[in-house]
């Protein structure tokens, strides 16, 4: 079955997570995400893409921990290197990405939306937040330099070091989200928004988010392996691994 449903509207190319009720991030996801977003970059037909979910409890609650926690090292290695390549990939797709927030964006599936050009979430309690620190393990590298650069230090800084969950509100007021809407309006305006800027010149909109995005690229992958060696020996240490026991249970 495949884990991530692909529609077409004009030319916007509408990406929705179908894994069950939470769209735990797994490897298949993970690959087929990649795979997408690697069609969408070669395709002159696509001009914007919209990334959102089919259902609306959870846009995603971040990585699937009863899965990864069964991986040897090194496939777990293989994982988080696929995982942080992809996040790379869709921050730095030279076309306009809009997330529809729909549910709850927590920890893995909430750096998959601050990897998006905009986010539009659904007003009432939906939730985002990056929770890694009470697991044990910083938050991934790729993730941290994202937020720093999209709402300052002060305010990622909050959100990092106590590992909260915040409200649409709150995400508003700290600039993570653009907009808040009610919840059946969150795809359609979405949609809207990916066409309207889909429809201006698009080696001129790709330069300039390749100008607002390489800088932060370029930090990023200056430090990555060394990030992801140290995430993973956060990861088998026995601290985390009895934090994660914990978690896998109450998943």
């Amino acid at each position: 079955m495949k884990l991530i449903n692909t529609e077409h509207q004009n030319k916007t190319a509408i990406l929705k997570l179908n894994r069950d009720i939470k769209n735990a991030i797994n490897p298949q996801l993970v690959n087929e995400l990649s795979d997408e977003l690697q069609k969408i970059r070669n395709d002159a037909n696509v001009n914007s893409v919209v990334l959102g979910s089919l259902g609306e409890k959870f846009f995603s609650i971040g990585l699937d921990i009863p899965r990864l926690y069964e991986l040897s090292r090194e496939d777990f290695k293989k994982f988080l290197q696929a995982y942080d390549r992809l996040c790379i990939e869709l921050y730095t797709l030279p076309k306009p990405t809009i997330i529809a927030i729909t549910g709850h964006a927590i920890a893995g599936g909430c750096i998959l939306a601050l990897c998006c050009d905009y986010r539009f979430i659904a007003e009432g309690r939906k939730l985002m937040g990056l929770n890694e620190v009470k697991l044990g393990v910083p938050v991934p590298y790729p993730a941290d330099c994202i937020l720093q650069n999209l709402i300052g230090s002060r305010n990622a800084r909050e959100i990092m070091n106590t590992g909260e969950f915040y409200q649409s509100e709150d995400l508003l007021k700290m600039g993570v989200v653009d907009q808040v809407l009610p919840l059946e309006q969150v795809l359609p305006k979405s949609v809207e928004k990916a066409e309207s800027l889909g429809a201006l010149p698009q080696k001129a909109f790709g330069a300039i988010k390749r100008n607002r995005t390489e800088i932060v690229e370029k930090q990023i992958l200056k430090h990555l392996a060394e990030k992801e060696d140290f995430f993973i020996d956060c990861w088998y240490s026995d601290e985390v691994r009895e934090r994660l026991k914990e978690a896998v249970k109450k998943f």
